[in-house]
């Protein structure tokens, strides 16, 4: 092999490549998985089934994703106007966010499952730096990915979230029940390391360093971020924009609104125990998040965004109001496995039809990173809104009802996409 060969062989792979973007993406994606998965579900389960209040699980969870719904103002700005540096335009925030990431959860290592507030606290931290990840990863998308495979990739971060979800909440919520909170976060960090390892190995384009802190050409001129606010104001103004907002909020919350106090039931009334519970719910999240996140990913690339988000929206309502006749029949001891497969499978598939279409509204822009992550930023204060609402309404709302919620928020949202341009590819 020649000298000149020998070297390419050995240069690290770029997102030039359509295997190292979907790879790079899918391995960013499940890392974010598996602590969704290990804080959310594993351990929200494990407190739950030690007596802790839902309120309180609710209101610390809830502070851990804050720095989700700041995460434009944050992060977006940081990304959108950063230089040209020898490691790329967006890579080096997220290795520096990776780096960050995995100190915070490194640290959690000094506390202990009875530190609700303190673990609260490290949650929002480690948030803090996941949410400049996801803000890079996603105006790498943005700059790297072709249009018309804005479908395959939303379907491939999904697959990948989901499967670290699913690793995560089944492996650690059986090693928090039999090793304590210590073992389980070094499994975590140890996993997190692993799965962090592309995006750490691979170049944004093919002339740029692996590792290198240095500029390349002289600073930009950036335009002021006063002028960058009201450019992005502008652009959200617009109904298009509001309509989408609205549509992001609205089902984050709706979810938000059913799942928590559905596992609290489960848990606290009806005795279940909370490994097996993270189980199931990993069981059902990897079937619908992998083989369902990548035919919802073909269908959106070749037919549009419109058709596959309004299928998923129609059956949604079926779902949930399905559940609700169950739950209010009084079949909710016997018929908790089918509701929890009703409850979980098509809605996750949404974000995967979504994605890109917030994508397409969203590049082209100066301020693309930004206005794509209020969309996001929309979708996760919607989550942590009806997670928060949702442990005030246990004690007054029953289960039937709020299935009931839920259903009407996604009929809702099935008649808004329905209207108009507002899934279009530009706006």
């Amino acid at each position: 092999m020649s000298g000149r060969s020998d070297r390419t062989w050995l240069q690290a792979p770029n997102l030039a490549g359509r295997r190292a973007r979907y790879g790079v993406f899918f391995a960013t994606y499940l890392y974010q998985g598996l602590i969704a998965g290990f804080s959310l579900t594993a351990l929200a389960n494990h407190l739950a089934a030690h007596g802790v209040a839902a309120t309180e699980v609710g209101f610390h969870f809830a502070l851990a994703g804050l720095p989700w719904t700041l995460q434009p103002i944050l992060w977006g700005p940081l990304v959108d106007r950063s230089g040209d540096r020898r490691m790329g335009r967006r890579r080096p925030f997220a290795v520096a966010a990776i780096l960050g990431c995995h100190a915070t959860i490194a640290l959690m290592l000094l506390l202990g499952v009875d530190q609700v507030g303190l673990l609260g606290l490290a949650f929002l931290v480690h948030s803090l730096f996941a949410s400049l990840l996801d803000t890079a990863c996603d105006r790498l998308i943005m700059d790297h990915v072709p249009a018309a495979e804005l479908g395959r990739v939303s379907a491939c971060t999904r697959a990948g979230f989901v499967a670290g979800t699913s690793l995560s909440a089944a492996g650690l919520g059986w090693m928090l029940a039999g090793y304590g909170l210590s073992v389980s976060l070094s499994a975590l960090l140890a996993a997190g390391i692993l799965a962090s390892l592309p995006m750490l190995l691979v170049r944004e384009a093919p002339d740029d360093a692996l590792l290198h802190v240095g500029r390349r050409g002289p600073p930009p001129r950036r335009v002021p971020f006063s002028r960058f606010l009201r450019r992005l104001g502008l652009a959200l103004r617009r109904k298009r924009a509001l309509q989408l907002l609205a549509l992001c909020f609205a089902l984050d919350a709706a979810l938000g609104l059913f799942e928590l106090p559905f596992s609290i039931d489960l848990l606290q009334g009806r005795g279940w125990d909370p490994a097996t519970l993270s189980r199931l719910q990993a069981g059902l999240a990897l079937v619908s998040g992998t083989a369902g996140a990548f035919a919802i990913g073909l269908w959106s690339d070749r037919a549009g965004p419109v058709r596959p988000l309004r299928a998923l929206l129609l059956a949604s309502v079926v779902t949930f109001v399905l559940a609700g006749i169950l739950i209010a029949a009084g079949l909710l001891g016997s018929a908790a496995p089918l509701i929890l497969a009703l409850t979980h499978a098509l809605p996750g598939l949404l974000i995967v039809a979504l994605m890109p279409a917030l994508l397409q509204a969203s590049r082209g822009r100066a301020g693309a990173a930004t206005q794509f992550e209020v969309y996001m930023a929309a979708m996760n204060l919607g989550s942590v809104a009806g997670t928060a609402l949702s442990g005030w309404l246990v004690p007054v709302l029953p289960l039937a009802a709020l299935s009931g919620v839920v259903a009407a928020m996604f009929l809702g949202a099935f008649l808004l996409v329905g209207r108009g341009d507002l899934l279009a590819p530009r706006g």
